[in-house]
């Protein structure tokens, strides 16, 4: 039996964040994941000398106070190679119109708007005021939701006067936030809020909080923006990995956790982990950060084992995130327009919306002159988890036609354009991640689960900790980082230390 200070449970951006903050505190840190790479969502895979990220194509929060760049100067890393992808993206409402592009300039991006939305401004501005309240409150590490009374204290530290106005509409949804404007009957912009924030909250513009929906939808403007990581997605978790790693933390790979038992009287937690081998490892621990989906949680800790019926139900009652079927293909660059944006959404009536991410040349994920294209949808997990095995090839091959087929008509291609193609459903996700059923992100951002309504990242287990895509903000690598910043901070204090990053200004 060996004993570990703490124990962080999944080696993906949250694990692994979390678990870099701690080992560089000095505690004895051991990170456990069961794939035989980091990354999780954020990961990638090769075939021959192509790179495709596994999920996560872009990343928030590099920019001078972005959380990702304060986590990389506390933890005295580099920051990653990256580029600002400006236009952020290009929303084609299959409409007959032009594709609305998201400029990184803010001036640029108003003319843009104005000229596809005429008569909205109102809404943008309410949007504006609630996005800068909001990052406002959110770049001074409030914790959410409130646990106990220290984690009130530092909301109650993080608010301002502005917070408390914008508060008022924490339980209105963008919908709302349209018909206060008057642009309730633009059906273009309620499209357009449908594509974007299903990227970002898993939920349409009628089911998104607006205090979530308002923020996300700037996110591509300066002074924030989103990035393109050189060198695939793979460079975020290399990098933590070597920070861990560097400030003595142990890395155990391949290992799979398949019980934890709290032992009160040693104010303790038991895990029994099964390595590649099928090894069994026993370790102990008296914290434990679980970075994995909640609902993994209720597999791990036995009916007798300390969780509530209560918070078991509250568990087993979260709404089921959205899988996603996924393309990954290769082409040669010159068969791509030469103004083409990195980052695509297409509307079509069947699947919904169609994002489309495309390597920038010289950016290491395929040989110069080639290009990879990777093509996602959401669908239902329900209707891919109980298929046979000849309903499951018709499915994927019904998928793959289709997304073929619009991304041909888009730029024209044909079947010989590609050099590589393959589908991934979320049976493969699941494979690849361990998430069951093979979801992507985490709770949908409706104003009952948002934020301060969301899933604590205190359990009803004392040294029993939640982060991840599934804990505040959620969604993305910037969303989980903070995530991991506020479970770091919960637990020093718990052990009388207190946790304060750098604020850039």
């Amino acid at each position: 039996m060996f004993k570990e200070s703490i124990i962080v449970v999944g080696g993906g951006i949250a694990g692994l964040t979390g678990a870099a903050i701690l080992a560089k505190e000095g505690y004895e840190v051991t990170l456990i994941e069961a794939h035989t790479q980091l990354g999780g969502c954020a990961g990638t895979f090769r075939r021959g000398p192509y790179i495709f990220d596994v999920g996560a194509t872009q990343v928030a929060g590099l920019e001078i106070g972005g959380i990702h760049h304060r986590l990389f100067n506390y933890l005295d890393i580099s920051i990653p190679n990256a580029k600002v992808l400006d236009p952020g993206c290009s929303i084609d409402l299959s409409d007959g119109t032009k594709p609305i592009n998201l400029w990184h300039d803010p001036f640029r991006w108003e003319k843009e708007r104005k000229e596809h939305f005429p008569g909205s401004e109102i809404f943008w501005s309410l949007c504006s005021q609630i996005h800068n309240s909001n990052w406002a409150f959110v770049d001074r590490d409030p914790i959410l939701p409130v646990g106990n009374l220290w984690d009130l204290s530092q909301l109650i530290r993080a608010i301002r006067p502005s917070n408390l106005l914008t508060g008022l509409l924490s339980k209105l949804t963008m919908a709302d936030l349209l018909a206060l404007s008057g642009c309730q009957r633009d059906k273009r912009l309620r499209r357009f809020l449908d594509l974007q924030l299903k990227l970002y909250s898993q939920e349409p513009a009628n089911r998104t909080a607006a205090l979530y929906g308002a923020t996300v939808l700037q996110m591509a403007q300066s002074p924030r923006g989103l990035w393109h990581l050189k060198g695939s997605m793979q460079i975020l978790s290399d990098s933590l990995k070597k920070s861990f790693l560097r400030d003595g933390g142990k890395l155990l790979m391949g290992h799979r956790v398949l019980n934890i038992f709290q032992d009160k009287e040693l104010s303790t937690f038991n895990l029994k982990v099964v390595d590649k081998r099928q090894k069994i490892l026993r370790l102990q621990a008296p914290d434990i950060v679980f970075s994995l989906p909640p609902q993994m949680l209720l597999n791990l800790v036995s009916t007798n084992g300390g969780l509530s019926k209560t918070y078991r139900e509250c568990i087993n009652n979260l709404p089921k995130p959205s899988g996603a079927v996924v393309f990954y293909g290769a082409l040669i660059r010159s068969y791509l327009p030469a103004d083409c944006p990195s980052h695509i959404q297409i509307f079509d009536e069947q699947l919904g919306s169609l994002f489309i991410s495309i390597s920038i040349e010289g950016d290491q994920r395929a040989p110069i002159g080639m290009a990879t294209l990777i093509a996602s949808i959401f669908v239902d997990i329900n209707k891919w988890s109980n298929l046979d095995s000849q309903s499951y090839t018709n499915q994927k091959k019904f998928y793959l036609d289709k997304i073929l087929n619009i991304i041909n008509n888009k730029f024209r291609f044909s079947d010989v354009t590609w050099v590589h193609q393959e589908l991934s459903t979320p049976r493969s996700f699941e494979r690849w991640t361990g998430r069951p059923g093979g979801i992507v992100g985490g709770l949908g951002q409706h104003p009952s689960q948002f934020g301060p309504f969301g899933l604590p990242s205190r359990t009803p287990l004392k040294g029993l900790w939640l982060c991840g895509d599934s804990i505040y903000p959620g969604e993305g690598t910037a969303g989980v980082s903070q995530s991991a910043l506020m479970v770091a901070r919960q637990l020093m204090e718990t052990k009388g230390r207190h946790l304060n990053l750098p604020v850039f200004n």
